[in-house]
């Protein structure tokens, strides 16, 4: 039986490549998870999660952002329902970011948060810098993509073995 030399090396770097790029998703949802909990509670304070808070913050993006009228429209619905939508969007930031912080259901939580980091994008066009919310919508889409949650997880529980069967082949 031949040994091929060339061939440690390369499964190697790539496991190394693949567990950078794990630890870089790994931060990426943790940011965004802790960027979701945070504007919890500064939302929270301010009391935006109250009917007229909520509605008060709505309708004065009805009024000065540039979205789509199909999305004014939308955001008038949100903002006449205020009394259920202000404590859907505190349960659904909360949420998003716990989960994303502890790693749970990553790339379900990854999705929905790409989804409702959209719809505030669109919802603050022109009354924001465009790039504000832009990457985070993006970060989360790649971390709903790139299997985000698994990083240490696979390190502890696959590591040894993946670091044995390099050493052994």
């Amino acid at each position: 039986m031949t040994t091929n030399i060339t061939a440690v090396p390369n499964e190697v770097t790539k496991v190394a490549y693949q567990s950078q790029a794990a630890n870089g998703l790994a931060i990426v949802r943790v940011t965004i998870g802790a960027m979701l909990v945070w504007v919890f509670f500064e939302n929270l304070g301010k009391g935006l999660y109250t009917p007229a808070g909520y509605a008060g913050l709505i309708n004065d993006y009805i009024k000065h952002s540039h979205s789509p009228a199909v999305w004014k429209a939308v955001m008038g619905l949100a903002a006449s329902h205020a009394a259920m939508a202000a404590p859907m969007q505190a349960l659904t930031e909360i949420s998003l970011g716990v989960l994303l912080v502890i790693g749970l259901l990553t790339r379900p939580a990854a999705f929905v948060a790409f989804l409702y980091l959209g719809s505030l994008w669109v919802s603050e066009w022109g009354t924001s810098w465009i790039w504000e919310l832009l990457v985070p919508v993006l970060a989360s889409l790649a971390l709903a993509v790139g299997r985000a949650g698994r990083a240490w997880r696979r390190r502890m529980a696959g590591g040894a073995s993946a670091v044995l069967s390099v050493v052994v082949i």
